[in-house]
């Protein structure tokens, strides 16, 4: 059972983010069905490389996007990226030495955190982006 079920209220009208913000939720998924049936430890490592490596790809591509578009919140919405990334490079971090477990805690973190963001600041860019013939 998926912890977060994509559904089109998180579409952002952007055809590359909406792909890449499905295979994010693909990832906590992953995550979290490993916890679900006991495995959670075993693949935890590759499932954070995954997912920070991938986030970094998103990141990227939005960022280029709304630089070239030359969005007004733009600063913000890279702080937001650097934060994040910047958590899941500690839990990867805490994970590779031993300290972390997989906890509700954190799937519930990278789940709301996932949702929040698309939800606010993805969402403000959708409109913006779509005027400047982005789809």
């Amino acid at each position: 059972m998926a912890l977060v079920n994509w559904n089109d209220s998180y579409n952002v009208n952007v055809k590359l983010f909406d792909s890449q913000h499905k295979q994010l939720f693909d990832l906590i998924n992953q995550l979290h069905d490993s916890m679900m049936v006991g495995k959670g430890k075993e693949v935890m490592a590759e499932v954070l490389k995954s997912l920070l490596n991938y986030t970094k790809t998103h990141f990227a591509d939005e960022e280029r996007l709304l630089k070239m578009h030359k969005y007004p919140d733009y600063e913000r919405q890279v702080k937001e990226h650097d934060l994040f990334v910047q958590q899941i490079a500690e839990l990867q971090k805490k994970q590779t030495e031993g300290n972390a477990a997989i906890t509700l805690t954190t799937l519930n973190f990278l789940r709301d955190w996932l949702q929040k963001h698309i939800n606010g600041d993805d969402k403000k860019y959708s409109s913006y982006l779509n005027t400047k013939g982005v789809s």
